[in-house]
């Protein structure tokens, strides 16, 4: 491995990536808890559908507006790509090992925020292609949201769809405007040349 811990950081790793340690331990943890929830409550949820609901007959609960329907889907969003299964399941893989590194970056709430719910929601869909039938990662995913006649979608789909939002909230209209606040003179007045 190299040498040992100096000065904060340790030095390069097994294969020559160098490795901090963590800077902001409480948005890592943040991260890692949120993304280990959001697994826990996708997978519980699921086996519950699997187990409560009759495959391809849905159960009303808001009229036609909300109901609970139970469909296993071989590919991504509204099935599409059903055939090349292991490409989303190398996708989901590459973004669990991406958010995990990125958990341990992270440098806000925010960060930490969208990087736990894209992960989590990730790494919830990647076990059903692992260990669902037909398994191996050509697994089925388990939907049983429906909204209208919109997508069946889980709880792993919801938090990866609210993790961009988060991120997006954060890099289009957080972060800008912490630049111009920090940007801004002292005064606190801009001068404005016409």
């Amino acid at each position: 491995m190299g040498p040992s811990a100096r000065g904060g950081e340790i030095a390069r790793g097994r294969w020559g990536i160098r490795l901090n340690r963590v800077k902001y331990p409480r948005c890592t943890a943040t991260a890692l808890t949120l993304m280990s929830a959001v697994v826990l409550i996708d997978q519980v949820s699921k086996l519950w559908a699997v187990h409560a609901l009759t495959p391809d007959k849905p159960l009303p609960v808001l009229g036609e507006w909300f109901r609970l329907y139970l469909v296993r889907n071989p590919g991504a969003a509204f099935s599409m790509g059903t055939q090349v299964t292991i490409v989303f399941s190398l996708i989901q893989l590459a973004a669990v090992i991406l958010c995990l590194v990125l958990s341990l970056r992270s440098r806000s709430m925010w960060s930490a925020l969208s990087i736990g719910l894209i992960g989590g929601g990730a790494a919830g869909n990647l076990l059903d292609r692992i260990f669902r039938s037909p398994g191996g990662m050509h697994g089925h995913v388990v939907d049983f949201f429906s909204f209208w006649s919109f997508a069946v979608f889980n709880v792993a789909d919801s938090a990866i769809t609210v993790g961009v939002a988060v991120y997006l909230v954060y890099s289009l209209v957080v972060e800008p405007a912490r630049t111009r606040q920090v940007a801004a003179p002292a005064g606190g007045k801009k001068e404005v040349h016409g």
